[in-house]
């Protein structure tokens, strides 16, 4: 924070740029000796050994996007004709978060054990997508994506693929954050594909953020700074670096506290929800990578306070879109039937903000403030009364049960007094 209140002042011309990225370099090989290092050399439990240490069977499937881009998938198989469910993860997250609460509780497992086909899918980038059929992660190419190629490319080939396994279209998508995002924009950029999905849920629904109250916010001046981004996030080493690090702090006592006030900083306070124990296996998969085109997507957004595509600077938005502004993307497009799940605790979507989004979809199937004043972000997937407070009303959705209605009915009110 106090580094961030003095960029209005830092100079940025070419000495201090190379000075900077001086540092980063040493840092960068500091922490590709460190994690070499087998003293310092921790196991990460990948999610496929996750699932087989729960009991369950594991399927791990490669596939490749129009552009170039190898998507591991890792499935749960259910029975003969089962209904296919499809998991994406936020922002910097893997497949992995999904399964981290472990049996008995974790939303895939629940599914498995009703008896859902449950398939956990990777965006381009984390450590099980990190392959391209001609660039390497070392080159800053491969890294040059923002929410139109993971939703266009990405989303589109994980759905495709699935749909042609199952010879049936995806019965329930559910994403988290940047899950939900890309899910968006797919269904407004592919229509094509959004049809071959029955329902989306949405967990912490991220599109307006304008009125997030998260330090996270202050990652608008990464638009002004984005040549230390590109270099901090294309070092994917040191990504990796940041993860073990976490790790094996979040694996003692003391590192648990700092841990868990680090993700309570930026997703919300809630003490009660928080296991512990499972700290370690959360870091395991988190950072797991991404490009820092993303981040500054989202700053963008809470500088700009609308849904739109990639801010390239007035000049190239006119080459690209023939317009000194990108486009909004058009949220009413999209028919397929969605349920807003929102934590009164979430410092990253504000009700003002989830509001917004509400009133600009356009088949809202239900609105749903999870009973518990603290639930934040990430309580979706980690919390300890997931699976009373949101996923018993997940499991009725996706039988199409009709749920009350009034939180919907109260917004739609609201969007006709606000003209939203």
């Amino acid at each position: 924070m106090s580094f961030c209140g003095h960029l209005d002042v830092v100079p940025t011309d070419v000495t201090f740029k190379l000075t900077i990225s001086a540092h980063l370099k040493r840092i960068s090989w500091i922490g590709w000796n460190w994690l070499n290092n087998k003293e310092f050399n921790f196991t990460i439990v990948h999610t496929p050994e996750m699932i087989r240490r729960a009991g369950y069977p594991v399927e791990v499937y490669v596939i490749m996007t129009e552009d170039g881009y190898y998507l591991t998938l890792h499935r749960i198989p259910g029975g003969k004709g089962s209904l296919p469910v499809l998991f994406q993860p936020g922002y910097l997250c893997s497949s992995g978060i999904w399964v981290a609460l472990g049996k008995g509780k974790a939303l895939p497992y629940l599914l498995a054990d009703r008896g859902y086909d449950v398939w956990l899918g990777n965006f381009r980038g984390n450590i099980y997508s990190r392959r391209h059929i001609s660039l390497s992660p070392s080159e800053s190419k491969f890294w040059d994506y923002n929410f139109n190629e993971l939703a266009v490319y990405d989303l589109p080939a994980i759905i495709t693929f699935i749909s042609n396994m199952t010879s049936q279209p995806i019965h329930s998508y559910v994403g988290i954050s940047m899950g939900t995002t890309i899910f968006y924009v797919m269904a407004t950029e592919r229509p094509d594909i959004a049809k071959m999905v029955q329902m989306m849920i949405s967990f912490g629904p991220a599109a307006f953020l304008d009125h997030m109250t998260s330090p996270i916010r202050y990652l608008t001046f990464l638009c002004k700074m984005d040549w230390i981004m590109r270099f901090v996030f294309h070092k994917f080493l040191l990504i990796d670096f940041v993860r073990v690090s976490l790790k094996y702090l979040c694996s003692h006592n003391l590192g648990k506290e700092i841990c868990a006030h680090t993700i309570f900083m930026m997703w919300g306070y809630d003490w009660e929800q928080l296991d512990y124990i499972l700290l370690p296996d959360i870091i395991s998969h988190f950072p797991a990578g991404g490009s820092a085109y993303i981040l500054m997507q989202y700053a963008q957004a809470i500088e700009s306070g609308k849904f739109r595509q990639y801010d390239y600077g007035h000049a190239k938005n006119l080459l690209i879109y023939n317009s000194m502004e990108p486009p909004d993307y058009n949220l009413s497009k999209i028919t397929v039937p969605i349920a807003l799940f929102y934590g009164p605790g979430d410092t990253l979507v504000d009700i003002v903000d989830l509001k917004r989004l509400f009133c600009a979809l356009s088949n809202v199937m239900d609105v749903y403030a999870v009973p518990w004043s603290n639930f934040n972000h990430v309580d979706f997937i980690w919390a300890k009364d997931a699976p009373k407070l949101v996923y018993e009303r997940i499991f009725r959705i996706m039988k199409k049960e009709k749920m009350n209605d009034t939180l919907a009915i109260k917004m739609k009110n609201e969007c006709n007094t606000l003209n939203i």
